[in-house]
C-alpha cells in the first residue's frame, strides 16, 4: 500500500492496510532507540527552562554545530533532526534522542554515544548537565518552565480530566524504550502479547524513581507508579490484545475508540480531545472543523496511546525508566536478545505463557512499589529476570554481530546481568547514596547518574 501521509483515509481498511505495510523481512529488521533526560543547571541542580543563556532553546541551537538542523513551530524552535534521527522536547524539558534505525546494537550504542558527547559538549560551555533518572527527584516542575509546544497545552487542559498523575507524567518523569520490527500479522501478534506480559519484569530490572520531593517514596519506579494513574483509556495493559483472533484488525478497532487529543493542519493544532477517531473517519468530529482524516491523522493518534507496549508499523517497548548510560544500550540489547532470534523468542514465549493475565496485572500494579521482589507464581520478579537474561545473552550469541574489535553484542548485558544476580536496579544505588548521606545525597546521585 502507498498512502501518503497527505491522502485522506475513509475507512477502516485504508488504517488496517496501514499495520500491514509495516511488515518487514526478517533479513532487514532494524532497531530504534528513544530515551529521555532531564537537564539541570549545574550551579544549583535546578531545572532549566525553554528561555534564557542556559535554557532549552538555548541548547538546541548550540547542537547545531553537529549538523542538526533546526524545526520550528510557528517561533519556537522546538526540535532538531539529522538524517533518520531527531531530538525533540518533552513538556519539562526532557531532552529527547529518538535515533534512527539501525541493523544491530552497535550501531544504536555508537549512535546514543555520538549524542551524549555532543550534549555534553554543549552543556559543559553551558553550565548544565543531563540526568538519567526515571522520576525527578526534588520537586513538580513549576509551571513557567513547561515547554512551548501547542500539543502539550492540549494535553495539559485534557489530562486531569480523567486520572490524577497526567501532568506530572508530562513534566516529571523520563523514560528508555526500543522499537522493533514484525515479519508478519502472525509474528506481531506473539511479539506484542509477549513485550506485554514481560514489560512489568524489565520495569524491575530498570527503575531509578525511588525518591520524591527529596525523600524516598514507597516505590522503586515511582514513574511507573505515576503511568498507573494517567488515563485508563489509552495507558497500561489492553486487554484485548489477548484475546483470541488478535491482529491488526482488532488494534485497529481498539485505537479508534481511543480519545484523540489533536490534529495538525497548517503548523496549528485543532483541539479534538475526547472526540474518537473512529467518529473522525465517518466525518462526524464536530471539533475537527471539517477536515478530513489523513494517515498523517492516524499516526499522531497513535502516538498518544500509552500502553506499555504500543503497536506502530513497529512494536515500541515503553515501560523502563531512564538510567545510567549502560542501560540505554542495555535494554535494546535485551529486547533484541529475547525476540530477534527464533529461538529465543519461542523460549520468551513459553515463559511468558506462565503468566495469567490476571497475574500481569497483579505484577503491573506492584512492580512499581516492590520491584525485583514482586512474587508472581511462587516466584520473584528478579528470578524471572534472571530467565529473561539468560535467553537474551544466547539469543545475542546466535545473532553472531561482532563490532571491529570482534565482540558481539552479549557485551552491553554485563552490568546488568551483574546487578540482576545481585537482586538489584539502580533504585538501590540510588537508596543507598540517600541512606548514607541524607544531607547531601542530591549532588551524589546527580554526579551518579548524569551522562
Amino acid at each position: 500500500m502507498n498512502i501518503y501521509k497527505e491522502e485522506s483515509v475513509s475507512n477502516r481498511n485504508n488504517l488496517i492496510e496501514w499495520f500491514e505495510a509495516g511488515c518487514k523481512h526478517a533479513s532487514n529488521y532494524k532497531i530504534g532507540t528513544e530515551h529521555e533526560k532531564f537537564v539541570y543547571i549545574d550551579k544549583d541542580l535546578s531545572p532549566v527552562g525553554y528561555e534564557g543563556e542556559r535554557g532549552i532553546k538555548k541548547i538546541l541551537q548550540c547542537l547545531t554545530r553537529f549538523g542538526w538542523e533546526e524545526i520550528y513551530e510557528k517561533t519556537n524552535l522546538i526540535a532538531l533532526k539529522k538524517n533518520k534521527q531527531s531530538i525533540t522536547l518533552e513538556p519539562g524539558g526532557q531532552l529527547e534522542l529518538s535515533g534512527a534505525p539501525l541493523s544491530n546494537i552497535h550501531q544504536t550504542c555508537v549512535e546514543v554515544n555520538d549524542h551524549l558527547e555532543q550534549v555534553k559538549t554543549v552543556g559543559k560551555e553551558l553550565g548544565v548537565s543531563f540526568l538519567g533518572l526515571g522520576a525527578r527527584i526534588d520537586c513538580s516542575l513549576l509551571p513557567e518552565l513547561w515547554m512551548p509546544k501547542s500539543r502539550y497545552d492540549i494535553m495539559k487542559k485534557y489530562m486531569p480530566s480523567v486520572g490524577n498523575n497526567g501532568l506530572e507524567m508530562m513534566a516529571d518523569t523520563s523514560t528508555v524504550q526500543v522499537n522493533l520490527d514484525y515479519s508478519s500479522e502472525k509474528d506481531m501478534v506473539k511479539k506484542l502479547r509477549v513485550g506485554l506480559t514481560l514489560q512489568p519484569i524489565v520495569t524491575a530490572m530498570f527503575a531509578s524513581s525511588p525518591l520524591q520531593n527529596m525523600k524516598k517514596s514507597k516505590y522503586i519506579s515511582r514513574r511507573a507508579a505515576i503511568w498507573l494513574d494517567v488515563d485508563p483509556n489509552r495507558c497500561g495493559i489492553p486487554e484485548i490484545v489477548f484475546d483470541d483472533g488478535f491482529g491488526f484488525e482488532m488494534w485497529t478497532d481498539y485505537s479508534l475508540k481511543v480519545p484523540m487529543y489533536f490534529i495538525r493542519r497548517n503548523n496549528d493544532y485543532i483541539n479534538c480531545t475526547g472526540g474518537s477517531f473512529e467518529s473522525f473517519l465517518k466525518g462526524d468530529l464536530v471539533e475537527a472543523g471539517g477536515n478530513v482524516a489523513t494517515i498523517q491523522d492516524w499516526e499522531d493518534h497513535l502516538s498518544t496511546i500509552f500502553t506499555e507496549v504500543r503497536l506502530k508499523q513497529f512494536i515500541e517497548m515503553r515501560g523502563a525508566d531512564a538510567g545510567p548510560w549502560k542501560n540505554l544500550c542495555a535494554l535494546p540489547a535485551l529486547w533484541v536478545g529475547l525476540l530477534y532470534d527464533t529461538s529465543s523468542l519461542g523460549e520468551t514465549e513459553a515463559l511468558a505463557a506462565e503468566i495469567s493475565i490476571e497475574k500481569l496485572k497483579k505484577m503491573y500494579n506492584e512492580v512499581p512499589q516492590f520491584g525485583l521482589s514482586t512474587n508472581i507464581n511462587g516466584r520473584t520478579v528478579g528470578e524471572y529476570a534472571k530467565d529473561l537474561l539468560s535467553i537474551a545473552i544466547n539469543g545475542l550469541k546466535r545473532r553472531g554481530i561482532v563490532d571491529a574489535a570482534g565482540n558481539d553484542e552479549r557485551g552491553y548485558l554485563k552490568d546488568l546481568i551483574s546487578e540482576v544476580n545481585e537482586g538489584k536496579s539502580p533504585a538501590d544505588k540510588i537508596l543507598d547514596i540517600f541512606n548514607k548521606n541524607k544531607t547531601n545525597y542530591m549532588k551524589e546521585i546527580y554526579e551518579s547518574f548524569s551522562y
